[in-house]
Formats: structure tokens, C-alpha cells, sequence
């Protein structure tokens, strides 16, 4: 973060109630030489969204909401993590190569980065990024998305991350597409997808089967033989009651307990060194903030799933 980013987070952080029983998340130094067990790294990418949006504020607004919670969970020993923030690249729609370089530092200093985006644009750097620093190649690697759309579109948007990285070299066999939402996409698109060979979990068995379950075989797809994973979470696939600051949002999309539970099972794998939640515009969420908090509590889950990895 900037000075200026700082100080504003800080100033916030100052005004809450103090507790010294109750210490708040978020806060974290800044990233050093020395190896962690995560790293925050935001990318606020807007400029090319289908639809105009404050994206570039979430960073941010994500790392002010932290505050609001504590680093407990039941079970899960995150309190004992070490966690590192990079800042936020400086031009993510202009230099996504600096982008991915600050995702990959991350990730090779670390055993999990978490991508504060910014739209979906900020996917293609932060995946590319991730599988560099694991010291991958994109046709060794896996995506996984939580993701209300397929985002298979032509051009350079936010609509088009995952047919980019496939243009990159990314297999389709080795993407897992989880909560695809129906009227939310187009006949072109979903045949696109599945000519691409790619595994399509809808919304429908998401909700209504195990998270387990829905987990272990999006792992086994993206995983392969070997290979690192990338966690596209795409906040506007949950129900826009619960995430009313994402644009493409619907009604009827999957709870916000069930995201949040996803993004934990997910990160308990070691196969799973990146993660990024995009699409939130903070600029446009609900006078209660509740799609950044939902956002703030997804980096939660994924350092409570880093805390509870075996060995």
C-alpha cells in the first residue's frame, strides 16, 4: 500500500472500541525478505470492465474491513500464522506484468497468496503470477473459479480472464468452474466451455450437495498429477442479498456461508498457493458494507484453510 493507503487504514483501525482481549485481523507488516505462511497482494484492475466500477477501491476497503473481525476460529490456529501484506501493484490495468511479478514474490515467499482484486481482469496477473512464483508453466497448472459466469468472452475485460489464460497455455481439462448460474450466461459461452473441456459445477448441485464433496472434485480435476492451483473467487456468485457491491451479482446465487465455507476447504490443500477474490466494487456495496466484509471474511476462511494443511 501507498502512504496515503496506510494512513487511511490505520486511522480506521484507531477509531474502532479496544479490547485488549480482543485483537482485531488485518494489519499485517509489510512483506520482507524472509518467508511467511501467506501474503496479502492487492490488484484493483477496473479499466476494462463490461460495466463501469469502483473496483480499484476494494483493495483496500477489503484490508479496512479485516478490522471488523478477529483472527479466531475454532479449531484453526491463525493467530499462529505469519502474514505479510505486498501493497498492490501500481498500474494493474496498464503493466500486468509488474502485477504478476508482485503475485509471484508473493507466492514464492509464502505458502498461500491472497489477491485482493479489483474486477476479474486482475485474474489473468494474478494466476499467471502465482504459477511462475510455484515455478509452474500455465499447461502444468490448474484454475479453479467460484464464479457465477463463465468468462470465456473475445477481448480484454473482465468478462475474458479465463479464455486468456487459456490462450496462455492453461488446459481446459485442468479448469473447474463452480456455482455457473443459469440465465447468467450465454448458449456460445457454455458450448465455448465445453469444447474447452471444461468441468462445469452449477449453481444447483453447489448449493445442494456436500462442500466436501463439490471441493474434492474440482482438486482432483484442476490438481492432476502435480501442479499448482489458482482459486479465482469471484464474489457475484453468491446471492445479491448477500453481495449487493457486485455488479453481475443475481438473485438466487449460492449463500455467503456456503462461499465462505468453499474458500476454506479449498485452501486446506497444498496444491493451492494462490487465491484471489475479484468483482467487488466497494464503491457501489450496500450502506452496511456487507459484499467487502463478505470479501474480508473469505481471507479469513482462506488463512483459517492455510492453518488447519496438514504437516
Amino acid at each position: 500500500m501507498g502512504d496515503d493507503a496506510r494512513e487511511t487504514a490505520r486511522a480506521s483501525r484507531d477509531a474502532m472500541h479496544v479490547d485488549p482481549l480482543w485483537s482485531r485481523a488485518g494489519g499485517w507488516p509489510d512483506l520482507g525478505v524472509e518467508a511467511v505462511d501467506a501474503v496479502l497482494v492487492g490488484i484493483g484492475t477496473h479499466a476494462t470492465s463490461i460495466s463501469p466500477t469502483g473496483a480499484h477501491a476494494t483493495p483496500l476497503a477489503i484490508r479496512e474491513a479485516l478490522a471488523r473481525f478477529s483472527a479466531h476460529a475454532a479449531g484453526a490456529g491463525i493467530d499462529a500464522l505469519r502474514i505479510a501484506d505486498a501493497g498492490d501493484a501500481v498500474d494493474p490495468d496498464g503493466d500486468e506484468a509488474a502485477a504478476a511479478d508482485l503475485v509471484a514474490t508473493a507466492v514464492a515467499r509464502s505458502r498461500l497468496a491472497i489477491v485482493l482484486g479489483g474486477d476479474n481482469a486482475a485474474t489473468v496477473p494474478a494466476a499467471l503470477g502465482a504459477w511462475s512464483g510455484a515455478g509452474s508453466r500455465p499447461s502444468d497448472a490448474g484454475l479453479i473459479t467460484l464464479d457465477a459466469h463463465h468468462d470465456l468472452r473475445d477481448g480484454r475485460s473482465n468478462g475474458s480472464p479465463v479464455r486468456r489464460l487459456v490462450e496462455a497455455g492453461l488446459e481446459g481439462s485442468r479448469i473447474v468452474q463452480v456455482g455457473i448460474q443459469d440465465f447468467a450466461n450465454s448458449h456460445a459461452y457454455a458450448q465455448r466451455a465445453a469444447d474447452l473441456g471444461i468441468a462445469v459445477e452449477t449453481r444447483a448441485a453447489v448449493e445442494e450437495e456436500p462442500v466436501g464433496a463439490v471441493v474434492q472434485r474440482a482438486l482432483t480435476i484442476a490438481g492432476g498429477a502435480s501442479g499448482p492451483i489458482h482459486v479465482d473467487v469471484d464474489v457475484d456468485v453468491v446471492d445479491r442479498a448477500a453481495a449487493p457491491g457486485c455488479p453481475a451479482s443475481v438473485p438466487g446465487g449460492i449463500s455467503a456461508w456456503r462461499l465462505r465455507s468453499l474458500v476454506r476447504f479449498l485452501a486446506r490443500d497444498p496444491r493451492v498457493r494462490s487465491i484471489d477474490l475479484t468483482e467487488v466494487d466497494a464503491t457501489a456495496d450496500a450502506a452496511d458494507g456487507r459484499t467487502v466484509r463478505l470479501a474480508a471474511l473469505c481471507v479469513l476462511e482462506a488463512l483459517a484453510g492455510l492453518a488447519e494443511r496438514e504437516g
